[in-house]
């Protein structure tokens, strides 16, 4: 393969495993600026098809040689795809230009701008997006590429005039043809890292391993640039010891330029302080709940004040922002039963989303009901830390991992001992081999008052509908 490269003049684009979420946002993106785009993914199915047909871009459903007999100027990889891929063979043998999706959005999207990027184990998506939506209430009209949808815009991507490009850095591997992780790619003005902890097990060692990659983000950051690092996590503490750029931290700590002070909760607000370098910065106010999604809003404000972004412009834009689609989402309520939808699947994430959830809870039950389905939480790494974060849940429900064939038989995680160490623990936990018996479970075991917070990376299902069409 010797043309991983994009060449000077592009018409037409072609993109292998389109229907991804940041691989169908970049095919409109790419669409939005006047190139003519086509794609070919396993699975094309809605809501992502759907959107992809509304912007006129030509879909074909399974990988085959025949997809690329129009010889597109470029094709774009996604990194799911492997070496043996049809097309990929087939884009071999043309002699075709090939990139992956950083180096398109390098290319085509951040190209002339000041890229603000957000990293870190947790929190990339809501840090991220509160700062694009901050940008856009001050005017600075900006471009943003996000792996979730901000009720905001009711899109995961922006095409903006203004200087700023806004994106998640994500620590994954980049394609089959450049196994380095995503944020290499990018050289951002402004960075955020949120927190290091070991996840993505199919393709990390351990946390020695990750803690290696995020060092060489760090590292890679350019002299002139900014990070806001998090001040209360020692993984991080130690990563941003190879940093050559001006390092700013933020948190709870004293010494930290950026400090959270008094938080309030004055339904449905989050009312808290911030203090810069140990004076009142301001006082703000968020529909947003939970201290890791104040600690998030804390980062933003850091790089709006980098970016000489108004303290009032701030509170307006933090009063307003509507919040991301699958982030401690209200997916409807009936019978006074409120079904809640979040992403969560690391044993972190899980914490922070079920703490923070109960926190609201002035009368009623948490049911949690968890799903575990990504690569990383279907392996048994976690085993023994999963029981330790459910603790402040009335209910546990946990379902039998969807994809466990995926995983080599020595290494897969057990929901069953899930259910028994959390037993141990005095909790009311429950094992479902599906989600059908999860249903008829909290279909006579819900009432009035009760909240369920379903947690899972993928659709579940279609549980939270099915979940309201039942109750």
């Amino acid at each position: 393969m010797t043309k991983n490269e994009i060449p000077e003049v592009v018409q037409t684009i072609h993109l292998i495993a389109i229907c991804g979420t940041g691989m169908g946002a970049l095919a409109c993106m790419l669409r939005d600026l006047g190139y003519e785009v086509t794609g070919s993914d396993q699975k094309i199915y809605p809501p992502m098809s759907l959107f992809l047909k509304q912007k006129g871009i030509v879909m074909n459903e399974g990988f085959a040689a025949q997809n690329l007999a129009h010889k597109p100027d470029l094709v774009i990889v996604g990194n799911a795809v492997s070496r043996d891929n049809p097309e990929v063979e087939e884009m071999d043998r043309l002699g075709l230009h090939f990139c992956s999706m950083p180096q398109a959005l390098n290319r085509f999207v951040a190209a002339g701008k000041q890229t603000l990027l957000v990293s870190g184990t947790h929190g990339k998506t809501t840090t991220a997006s509160i700062l694009a939506w901050m940008l856009c209430v001050a005017g600075c009209d900006p471009s943003f590429m996000i792996g979730g949808i901000l009720k905001n815009f009711d899109s995961n991507y922006r095409l903006g005039n203004g200087a700023y490009f806004v994106v998640e850095g994500d620590e994954y591997d980049t394609a089959f043809f450049d196994k380095g992780p995503k944020f290499l790619h990018f050289h951002p003005r402004m960075a955020v890292l949120t927190s290091v902890e070991f996840d993505h097990a199919d393709i990390f060692n351990d946390l020695d391993h990750v803690k290696k990659i995020f060092a060489g983000f760090v590292s890679a950051i350019p002299d002139s640039s900014t990070l806001l690092a998090y001040d209360g996590e020692q993984n991080v503490t130690e990563v941003i010891g190879h940093h050559r750029c001006h390092v700013e931290r933020y948190g709870q700590k004293a010494t930290s330029p950026w400090r959270l002070g008094t938080v309030t909760i004055e339904s449905p607000w989050t009312v808290f302080e911030v203090y810069k370098n140990n004076e009142a910065y301001g006082r703000f106010k968020t529909k947003l709940f939970g201290e890791h999604n104040l600690l998030n809003v804390l980062a933003v404000i850091g790089i709006a004040d980098g970016l000489s972004i108004p303290t009032d412009v701030i509170a307006e834009a933090l009063r307003t922002f509507e919040g991301i689609k699958r982030r401690q989402e209200v997916r409807g309520q009936k019978r006074d039963i409120t079904v809640m939808d979040d992403f969560a699947h690391h044993p972190t994430a899980v914490r922070e989303t079920v703490r923070a959830v109960k926190s609201t809870l002035a009368t009623g039950r948490l049911i949690a009901v968890f799903e575990p389905r990504t690569n990383t939480s279907m392996r048994r790494v976690f085993q023994e830390e999963y029981p330790t974060v459910f603790d402040p849940a009335d209910i546990i429900c946990i379902r039998k991992p969807p994809l466990l064939n995926k995983i080599p038989s020595g290494q897969r995680f057990s929901s069953e001992q899930l259910v028994k160490d959390l037993i141990i623990r005095g909790k009311d936990a429950h094992y479902f081999p599906d989600t059908d018996a999860i249903l008829d479970y909290l279909k006579i075991t819900a009432v009035p008052g009760d909240l369920i917070l379903v947690m899972s990376n993928g659709g579940f299902d279609n549980i939270h509908q099915r979940l309201l069409e039942i109750l």
